[in-house]
């Protein structure tokens, strides 16, 4: 499959590529570098803002003057033009040791926002769980009944009553019972496990068949799996390290996928060219809806 270079962003972890439609443009993140950044895919412009550390994750406002964005050292309200960052929640673990990772609208606007295990300081224990949380502009910062060491793979179905989510060092893609009217989730039950040789499930999208597109890091690769939890396909990429992939473009039709540069030594960088690019792909399949907004 044709695969393009769309912007080659040279990102450390690029995330979380986001499409809106009422402007025919893509958002997406470096975690390390650390920033937010926006393409306009009709002039093929490109900017980038700076943040203060670690961005985990972002929802858009709604009036697409600012994002609400996760840092290491918490939940910030962020405006475009001025640059001004406005904390609104306190980062509920040791920043020194966690970080927000990943993060997505479910169809009422609630902002929800994974942990990442992700040491600034010396540590050899064991890798320490932290909570999903949810973030509303009304009632804050919330944890959910969900632990990991790193979460990924947000996304949910075309009704809104399945939540997927990874628990990526443990190789396991979950799903959960989801309503939509409360954003209280279910019992959750495995989806799918990742073999050990196929590299670890990051972000994820959901085409208008159900089927569950997974960017596999560590194995240069797409899959794609049915709403029943069956390999259906892989697609190879020309990076090893792919982070997340998401629908876009007028019809939905194109794949848009992240990638990164992190841990890759010198001699992998020579071989990889568009390690941290911004790519894209027709799958065949067509994505559904995705909110990109944080309710007001």
């Amino acid at each position: 499959m044709k695969v393009d270079v769309v912007f080659d962003a040279g990102a450390i972890i690029g995330e979380s590529p986001t499409w809106v439609a009422a402007e025919n443009a893509l958002y997406w993140i470096d975690v390390k570098k650390p920033s937010l950044c926006r393409l306009d895919l009709d002039s093929n412009r490109h900017h980038s803002w700076s943040m203060p550390s670690d961005i985990g994750a972002f929802a858009l406002a709604s009036d697409l003057e600012g994002a609400i964005v996760a840092l290491r050292d918490g939940i910030f309200d962020f405006q475009f033009a001025s640059g001004a960052l406005t904390l609104l929640a306190a980062a509920p673990f040791d920043r020194n040791l966690f970080r927000f990772n990943e993060g997505a609208c479910d169809g009422a606007g609630r902002f929800w926002v994974g942990m990442m295990f992700d040491p600034l300081v010396p540590y050899d224990g064991t890798p320490l769980r932290s909570s999903l949380h949810c973030f509303t502009r009304d009632g804050g910062l919330c944890p959910e009944p969900d632990a990991a060491e790193l979460h990924n793979g947000m996304a949910w179905s075309s009704d809104g009553q399945r939540f997927y989510l990874s628990h990526s060092h443990r190789r396991e893609i979950f799903v959960f019972p989801f309503e939509i009217e409360t954003g209280r989730l279910g019992q959750r039950k495995k989806f799918v496990h990742i073999q050990k040789n196929y590299g670890i499930p990051d972000g994820a999208a959901i085409d208008d068949q159900g089927g569950y597109w997974c960017a596999l890091h560590g194995a240069g690769r797409l899959r794609r799996y049915t709403a029943e939890g069956v390999f259906d396909r892989d697609i190879p990429l020309p990076v090893s390290q792919p982070t997340m992939c998401a629908f876009g473009g007028r019809a939905l039709d194109t794949l848009y996928v992240t990638s990164a540069t992190d841990k890759l030594t010198g001699q992998q960088l020579l071989q990889e060219p568009l390690a941290g690019a911004l790519l894209s792909l027709k799958p065949g399949e067509r994505g559904i809806p995705r909110r990109p907004f944080i309710a007001d």
